[in-house]
């Protein structure tokens, strides 16, 4: 245990050290949440359902946050490894050879985490966020969209031929699905052909399970996107544990 907290570390360490994770997990959403928020306030409106601007914002971008870690970070971290022999290395060593799989969910786990709670505390010093999720409906969604958008990227990392390939699918995934999931341009502005468009991609079904239990909704209201999510996280899992390579 102690061996895998060292590698976890030292995992983070880089992570922070990468500019562009750590721009777009930290910087850009609290960026993104000050401009709107500056422009839009947090007053109640109609147009979000009685609910005030930035309480709408700040759950979809988390979305954008697991979307990061997630599709960008995760898969082109590993290809990387296996592209430099790092993974095959591993299993050269007394060092369990997963335990670099399980240190990069932990990191990126604590990346998406340190995003969220830094929107939080800017939307409630500046915006006086509200948080009206009862219970532990929140916490379980934000649990199981990260799993499932992990798991996704994991699929990624295991079918990329190299690390080139990696970042060319990275690239094809997440783009379209950070511009149509209600992570950045929310779905009360978007045509209904977006809206139908919206529904093939994956992290749609995160940013309205997060959306929604953030304001309040009971999963029991939720039950489409955690359907959703269980089937993406299921079926990635298991792409993921047949083609997966070490080298």
């Amino acid at each position: 245990m102690k061996a895998l907290f060292e590698l976890t570390k030292v995992q983070f360490k880089l992570t922070l050290r990468n500019f562009v994770v750590a721009f777009f997990s930290f910087a850009f959403p609290v960026f993104m949440l000050l401009m709107f928020g500056g422009i839009y306030g947090n007053k109640p409106t109609p147009f979000y359902g009685g609910h005030g601007t930035v309480d709408v914002m700040v759950p979809s971008y988390v979305g954008m946050i697991i979307a990061v870690t997630g599709l960008m970070n995760l898969p082109l971290t590993i290809a990387e490894y296996r592209d430099r022999k790092i993974l095959k290395r591993f299993m050269a060593t007394p060092l369990k050879p997963y335990y670099i799989i399980v240190s990069q969910v932990m990191v990126n786990f604590v990346t998406t985490l340190i995003g969220l709670l830094l929107l939080v505390i800017t939307g409630k010093l500046v915006f006086n966020l509200h948080y009206l999720a009862t219970g532990p409906s929140f916490i379980l969604a934000f649990l199981l969209s990260i799993f499932s958008i992990f798991s996704f990227g994991f699929l990624i990392a295991s079918i990329a031929p190299n690390a080139l390939a990696a970042t060319a699918i990275a690239n094809l995934v997440y783009f379209p699905m950070l511009f149509l999931s209600g992570a950045t341009i929310p779905f009360e502005v978007m045509p209904k052909i977006m809206i139908s468009i919206s529904k093939i991609v994956p992290l749609t079904y995160v940013v309205d399970l997060l959306k929604n239990t953030w304001l309040g909704s009971n999963l029991s209201n939720c039950t489409r996107d955690i359907i959703v999510l269980f089937i993406i996280l299921i079926v990635s899992f298991f792409i993921s544990a047949l083609t997966f390579k070490w080298e």
